[in-house]
């Protein structure tokens, strides 16, 4: 998705309140939008309930899509996040925490217009750290037989949305709306209001489920022959003395935006699902008769391939570029020797991070005895040589380094991914999860080979003054 200026994270100033009714529920509710730290994204906390549970704004949460996309987590529920989560994206906003006073955020006018409207009040502000964005390099798609509806995604430079619907009626016929930049979508999709058609309409008031409906908040399509039981129904659900339909098949005093504000609004619908992949897209979505259920359903498929990509995104480092520290650096700061030095290069350095490099050949000696018939090199040679790599860090912040030595505290959730052969490249890359403190070095450590993850593992350990 491209940003106004970069592509910084951005969340909101200062905190902002919204007051309304939840559509389904017709209770009052207080909706505040606050600011959020780098790489929260977006969270509901129920301020209403004991303990203030937070609801992550992530598909794998999404319990059902009837009138909307409702989450649950550990029993804690949120109707209709869409609209809000819409406004966000809109207007590229990467953190904030949604906070409310009710299970449902408030309807307003059926569309994104006043979250936006909030949202710049309460004014954007850039971050630190950079967005994380999704790149689509593959046609993704994902359809719902019943219905026929479909979402597809295929490369493209920036986010972009079409909306393709077809409702089969004489009233709203095949309508499109598409959003080629995010910049845009305050002025062409914010506004878009929700709709149903008068056969849903009933059935929703027989079940007594749009107790905060109001027609200032919903087109109602009129699809069908109204009836005087029907007209008087209505009135009374929508609190009007004389309802009519218009020329244009809509009930009563509603002017549209737009002539395809209905498409407009299930664009509007498909980027407030979307955003529960919780990562920017950097491509383009084509939705035919999108829905929650299809929205939500291409959600959760993209959210699983972005976890899988982000744990197989290997850093590329370019080897033939002359190392930081070679062979005999690294020995004046380690007190290492062959057999048991297991690193070659440092190739990157900085306060918080380290990457190392070994060769690894068929002349290790512990392929003598490690199967010589078919030679894997061990997985705690790969731990200690990742330990050695981020000895070079601890070792790097004192003054006289070849004065210390560094010895294991702990190690942690090893996972061994892939098996290190002869005549493999293995790049090391640590971390700190915490600042070095009294020497004491926590960090997280992964190894790759071949393009992809071998080994990672927690390490800590401590360097202490030689005697």
């Amino acid at each position: 998705m491209e940003s106004n200026t970069s592509n910084k994270q951005r969340t909101i100033k200062k905190e902002v309140t919204l007051k309304g009714v939840g559509l389904h529920t017709g209770a009052n509710v207080t909706l505040k939008f606050v600011p959020a730290a780098e790489n929260f994204g977006y969270a509901f906390k129920r301020v209403d309930l004991e303990g203030e549970p937070v609801i992550e704004a992530d598909a794998n949460y999404v319990v059902n899509t009837q009138r909307g996309t409702n989450l649950e987590k550990r029993g804690v529920k949120i109707q209709t996040s869409e609209h809000v989560l819409a406004a966000l994206v809109g207007l590229q906003i990467d953190n904030v925490l949604i906070e409310l006073d009710s299970p449902e955020p408030p309807i307003l006018d059926g569309s994104s217009k006043f979250f936006v409207q909030a949202l710049e009040e309460a004014g954007i502000v850039e971050q630190d750290a950079e967005r994380e964005e999704y790149v689509v390099k593959d046609v993704m798609s994902f359809k719902d037989e019943a219905t026929g509806s479909e979402i597809t995604v295929i490369p493209s430079d920036s986010y972009q949305v079409t909306a393709m619907v077809d409702f089969g009626t004489k009233i709203l016929g095949t309508q499109n709306a598409t959003l080629e930049r995010l910049s845009d979508f305050k002025k062409d999709i914010a506004d878009a209001r929700t709709f149903s058609f008068l056969h849903e309409l009933e059935m929703l008031l027989e079940e007594g489920l749009i107790k905060g409906g109001d027609l200032n908040n919903a087109i109602v399509y009129v699809d069908k022959e109204i009836s005087e039981e029907t007209m008087k129904k209505l009135e009374e659900a929508f609190n009007k003395k004389k309802l009519s339909v218009k020329p244009n098949g809509i009930l009563d005093n509603l002017t549209l935006h737009h002539p395809n504000e209905a498409a407009r609004h299930k664009l509007l619908d498909v980027i407030g699902d979307l955003a529960l992949t919780g990562t920017r897209i950097r491509g383009k979505v084509i939705a035919n008769k999108p829905g929650h259920y299809v929205n939500t359903q291409f959600a959760k498929k993209l959210s699983k391939i972005i976890k899988l990509e982000k744990r197989n995104k290997i850093p590329q480092y370019d080897l033939s570029k002359e190392p930081l520290m070679d062979i005999h650096q690294i020995m004046a700061m380690l007190p290492h020797r062959p057999p048991f030095l297991l690193i070659d290069r440092i190739l990157e350095l900085s306060d918080t991070h380290v990457v190392g490099m070994k060769n690894v050949t068929m002349n290790e000696p512990f392929f003598v005895g490690h199967f010589p018939g078919a030679p894997v090199m061990p997985g705690v040679l790969q731990v200690e040589a990742m330990a050695q790599t981020g000895g070079i860090l601890v070792l790097s912040t004192v003054p006289d380094p070849e004065n210390y030595l560094t010895f294991f505290m702990k190690i942690d959730n090893v996972k061994f991914k892939q098996k290190v052969l002869p005549g493999d490249t293995l790049i090391f890359n640590c971390s700190l999860i915490t600042p070095i403190r009294r020497g004491i070095c926590h960090m997280q450590a992964y190894a790759y080979a071949n393009n992809k993850l071998v080994c990672e593992a927690e390490l800590m350990a401590q360097i202490a003054k030689k005697k």
